[in-house]
Parts: C-alpha cells; sequence; structure tokens
C-alpha cells in the first residue's frame, strides 16, 4: 500500500544495506525449497518482505481491553483505529498527505477486493462480513519518519496476528499496570522474541493504578530473569487523549515512547533489521542442515536400503489391510443401528405390555372405581421406571456399537463420546401424554339401587300376588310381599355386580389407550434419539476413515520417495546431498562474518 498522492515517507532502511542479505536469502530459500522444508522456506519469505521494506513495521498487540486501539491513536493523533467496538480485522497505518480508508475484503478463495470508505465510517466498514483488513493514511508526524503502524486487535484471528509479528520490525505489546506479568504473558513474549527481537512492553493506565512504579520494576525484574532484555514503557493513552496542555501530555507518557521509537527503532532501522534478518539465516541454516546431514548419513548406511525397502513393503501391506478393514464400517453401522432401533422399540413394548398385563391383573382382582387415582398414580410411577430402564438399555447398546464400528479401524481410535441416552427426568418425555382416563360408571346413587329393588320386587309381588289369588287371596299379601324383597334384592346384587364387571372393562380400556399413548411418544423420542446417535457417530468415523486413509497414503507415498532416494539413485541423492551441505555452510559463515 503506497502513501497517498504520490508522497512516500522516509526510507529508514536503505536498500544498499540490504541487498546482501537479500541475496543471501533468496539463495537460503532454494535450498530450503529443494530439501522440501516448506516452513523454513514461508518464514525466509517473511523475512525478505520484512527486509525488502524500507519502512519500519511496528505491530501493537495485546490482550483484548488493555487499550491498543486508544494507544495507536495517540501515537498517530488521530482516531485511526476503533476504541468501542469488537473489531477481529487489523488495521494498518502509514502516512499519507489526507486522511484516506479502504476496507480489504475477502471475495473468493485467494482473492480480495479493495474498497475505499469514509475515514469516518470504516468503524462501521470493519463490521461487515468478511473484511481481511483496513488500511489507511494519516498526515502525522511519526508515520512521515517512516513508521508503518499495525493495530492487531486481541479478539483477531491468532494465525493472522502471528504473521503480522513475524513480517514486523517492532512489537509493542500493551499491558494495564494493574498488575505484574503473569507466567502466561511472559510464555508469550518469549514466543514473540523468536520471531522479531525488537520488542517494547507498554504498561497502560497508569493513570488508573497509582501503584504503577511497583509494576514496572516488578516486571523488569521478571522480564531480566526470563531472559529478556525488552525496555518497560509506562504510558496512559487516555491521559495523552484528553491532555490540555504540554505538562498533562508529559505526565501520560506517551512523548517518551514516541521519542524510544525514534531513537531505538527509527534511528537503527538498519542495524535492527540487520541483526533480525541474520539471525533468522543462522537458526533456519542450522534446521536445513540438521536435515539434509540426517538424510546424507541415512545414505551412507548401506543397511538402510533394505530397511526402506522393508518399510515399503510393509506401507502398502498396511494400506491394503487398512482399506479393506475400513470398507465396510458404514454398513456395520446401518446395520447395527437398525437391529438397535428394533432392539429398544420392542424392548419398550415388551416393558409395557407387562405392565398393561399386570394392570388388568389387578383391575380384576378389585373395583376399580374404588382407588382409581391411587391405581394411576402407581400405573404413571411404573411406566416411568419402564420407559428409564428402556432409554439406559439403548445407552450402553449404543456404546457398544460404537466400539464395534471402531474396532473396524486400526488400534489408537477411540470411539467419541455420546450424548447420554438416560433419561434424567422421564416426565419430560411423557409430557405430551394424556393421564388415565376417568371411569364414567362410577358407583350409582341410592336412587338408581332403590329403581333397581324396584323393578326386581315388582315382579315377585305380581308372580307370586296372582298365584296367590287363585286362593282366594287378595293380590299384595304375606306371600307376595315376601317374594318381592326377595327378589329386589336379588336385582340389586345383579346390578352392582354387572355395573363392577363394566367398570373393570373400561378401565381396561383405559389401561389399554394410556399405553399405546405412551409407546407412540416415547418410541418418537427413542428413534429421535438414536437417530442422532447414529449420525453423530457417521460423522464422528467418516472422519476418521478419511483422516485414516490419508495417513496411510501418505505414508505410502513417502515410503515409496525414500525408496526412490535410498534405492535406485542413492549415490546421485548423495552428492547431491553434500553439493548442498557445502553450500549451506557457506552462506552460514557469511551470516557469521556480517553478525561479528
Amino acid at each position: 500500500m503506497s502513501a497517498a498522492a504520490g508522497l512516500e515517507p522516509a526510507t529508514v532502511k536503505h536498500p544498499t544495506a540490504m541487498a546482501p542479505l537479500i541475496r543471501m536469502l533468496d539463495e537460503l530459500r532454494e535450498m530450503t525449497r529443494s530439501a522440501g522444508r516448506d516452513d523454513l522456506d514461508a518464514r525466509l519469505t517473511m523475512v525478505r518482505a520484512r527486509i525488502g521494506d524500507s519502512r519500519v513495521r511496528l505491530v501493537v498487540v495485546g490482550e483484548p481491553k488493555n487499550g491498543m486501539s486508544t494507544l495507536v491513536n495517540g501515537l498517530v493523533g488521530a482516531p485511526v483505529s476503533a476504541t468501542d467496538a469488537e473489531l477481529s480485522a487489523p488495521v494498518i497505518v502509514e502516512y499519507g498527505t489526507a486522511p484516506t480508508a479502504t476496507v480489504v475484503k475477502a471475495v473468493g478463495p485467494g482473492r480480495n477486493e479493495r474498497q475505499p470508505v469514509d475515514p469516518a465510517h470504516m468503524r462501521s466498514a470493519l463490521t461487515v462480513q468478511g473484511v481481511v483488513r483496513a488500511e489507511r493514511t494519516e498526515p502525522s508526524a511519526l508515520l512521515a519518519d517512516g513508521i508503518v503502524l499495525m493495530d492487531a486487535p486481541g479478539n483477531g484471528d491468532e494465525r493472522v496476528k502471528w504473521s503480522m509479528i513475524a513480517a514486523a520490525d517492532a512489537v509493542l505489546y500493551v499491558t494495564e499496570a494493574a498488575a505484574e506479568l503473569s507466567a502466561a504473558q511472559l510464555d508469550y513474549l518469549q514466543r514473540v522474541q523468536q520471531f522479531c527481537p525488537t520488542v517494547v512492553c507498554v504498561l497502560n493506565k497508569i493513570d488508573l493504578y497509582p501503584h504503577w512504579t511497583h509494576v514496572q520494576q516488578r516486571d523488569r525484574e521478571l522480564l531480566d530473569a526470563a531472559g529478556l532484555g525488552f525496555a518497560v514503557a509506562p504510558v496512559s493513552a487516555r491521559l495523552h487523549r484528553e491532555a490540555g496542555d504540554i505538562r498533562r501530555d508529559m505526565e501520560s507518557g506517551v512523548p517518551q515512547l514516541i521519542d524510544h521509537l525514534r531513537d531505538q527503532v527509527v534511528a537503527r532501522a538498519d542495524v535492527v533489521a540487520r541483526e533480525a534478518a541474520l539471525r533468522d539465516i543462522q537458526l533456519t541454516a542450522d534446521n536445513l542442515a540438521v536435515t539434509l546431514y540426517t538424510e546424507a548419513e541415512s545414505l551412507r548406511d548401506p543397511r538402510r536400503r533394505a530397511e526402506i525397502t522393508q518399510q515399503l513393503t510393509i506401507a502398502r501391506e498396511e494400506a491394503d489391510q487398512l482399506r479393506q478393514r475400513t470398507a465396510n464400517w458404514q454398513i456395520a453401522l446401518a446395520d447395527g443401528a437398525g437391529e438397535l432401533m428394533a432392539d429398544i422399540e420392542h424392548d419398550l413394548r415388551h416393558r409395557l405390555r407387562r405392565l398393561a398385563r399386570d394392570a388388568e391383573a389387578e383391575i380384576a382382582q378389585t373395583d376399580p372405581a374404588r382407588n382409581w387415582k391411587e391405581f394411576g398414580a402407581d400405573l404413571d410411577s411404573r411406566i416411568c421406571e419402564a420407559i428409564e430402564e428402556n432409554f439406559v438399555m439403548a445407552h450402553y447398546r449404543s456404546v457398544e456399537l460404537c466400539e464395534q464400528v471402531a474396532s473396524k479401524f486400526p488400534a489408537g481410535n477411540r470411539p467419541p463420546p455420546l450424548p447420554d441416552l438416560r433419561l434424567s427426568d422421564p416426565g419430560e418425555v411423557l409430557e405430551h401424554v394424556a393421564p388415565l382416563e376417568e371411569l364414567d360408571s362410577a358407583n350409582p346413587g341410592v336412587t338408581q339401587q332403590v329403581l333397581s329393588g324396584l323393578r326386581g320386587s315388582y315382579g315377585g309381588v305380581l308372580m307370586v300376588g296372582l298365584a296367590t289369588s287363585l286362593l282366594g287371596m287378595s293380590l299384595v299379601n304375606w306371600y307376595s310381599a315376601g317374594a318381592g324383597v326377595l327378589l329386589g334384592v336379588n336385582a340389586i346384587w345383579d346390578d352392582r355386580k354387572n355395573r363392577k364387571l363394566r367398570r373393570r372393562a373400561e378401565a381396561k380400556v383405559a389401561v389399554a389407550r394410556l399405553m399405546d399413548d405412551v409407546i407412540f411418544q416415547v418410541g418418537k423420542e427413542s428413534r429421535n434419539r438414536l437417530r442422532a446417535m447414529q449420525r453423530s457417530l457417521r460423522d464422528h468415523f467418516t472422519e476418521i476413515a478419511g483422516q485414516a486413509l490419508r495417513t496411510v497414503d501418505e505414508a505410502l507415498r513417502v515410503a515409496e520417495d525414500a525408496y526412490g532416494k535410498y534405492g535406485d539413485r542413492r549415490e546421485d541423492r548423495l552428492a547431491e546431498l553434500n553439493s548442498q551441505l557445502v553450500k549451506l555452510r557457506a552462506v552460514r559463515d557469511r551470516a557469521t562474518d556480517m553478525a561479528a
């Protein structure tokens, strides 16, 4: 990104001083690519981009809410970074004659699109989905000195943050003055030093914590003990922003930090860039030398060719066996899940059918109208217990199925943790089940019993009265009255018996309906949970199968490549490695001489 209106900032890293380092880096990058060390090549690419830039790249990092964006605004002297929004895209600020803003958005794989925006509305533009970074220009005195300021927000992608640190000439690590550096922060700073040796620890918000001097002293002791000779700069970005005079501005510590950056970073840009680049070249050369030397020693061993040939044969056999074992895991999962669902549904129906039979036997022995509510509560309790046991069985059978499918893969692929199918509260599953129906044929009232007795006694009085009237007796006499009483009592007894039978039949029907409703609701919940378990296993083992096949294919490829190196063309490869080691030693010696 170039400065606005064609005006460039001051050149602080001179191309003539960096040219020998660039040639050395290009030569070393060619060797890392030929050796297959893509990780080393990526690091050298970042180093080359860093020393190829004539400006100083200054990255501001830290944990969220430590005031990084406020500090960036204070260093630039303009609101270039949002301080009251949760942004995850970095902001890059360089010198320009007028304030401008550009948002870079990802529009496809490896494709970005630049969109100019109003600097006053850049904050809202950064919240749009797909924003990669924001680029700004400001007519700032610090930026005119040759500094490019990069704000890496604490909530951003860690990979982006570390790539910015690796490409930086200096790092400002911002922390609060509330407490001394923790062990995790010291570890983080040690990792930062491996990528960028020039680091300044900024102790922010000193206006809020009166004991900041003690924290500063303690941080220096901790950094020295960890072998990190970083400077600790106390500042208050908020006080600098609100300062109305020079005295309060000096109390904020930001002017002193800017002077330190100009004296120790900008003024020494060539030296700092050169030392960091030489350090990276030496470390990369040492790592690459170990790789090349190890391969050369293996080639010189005559037993190595036989070992490589045997490894190739074993790798091919393992690849064939793994493909055969993993080919039928999907069939095993589908068959096992189908059998599991059928068994669980059969177990549920069996348990509820047994409960229904026990309930019918209990109904046949008693009058259901007497304790119908207590009977319903007891039946609900037994249904909950049966359902809970059914889901426990489903859980353990699911674990067994998972282990059976896992056995189709090589050892070491443990089954995934399954969701617990057991019920913590069976009442939740039975929430939509209607309660046991009330009995319509309850105990008859006194009026109904009297009417039943009158109907029976009427027939007795009439029959016996007609028979005795032939003997000259009246229709209603002692004999007909006694017969009416007997038949009336019998009618009442028969009516009670018939009503009890009807109540028993009605109670059995109510229990059967309740069981059908329970089977419908619980069966649906059980199938849903088992299907979710099946999908979980399918997704997990699909990933495992793909990873296993990729691993064995990679092992087979490596074995075939090694056979090509150590078998047919061993002497050629050994000569090539020796030549590479000689070149690498020459590069390493030149870097050592320049560093001295």
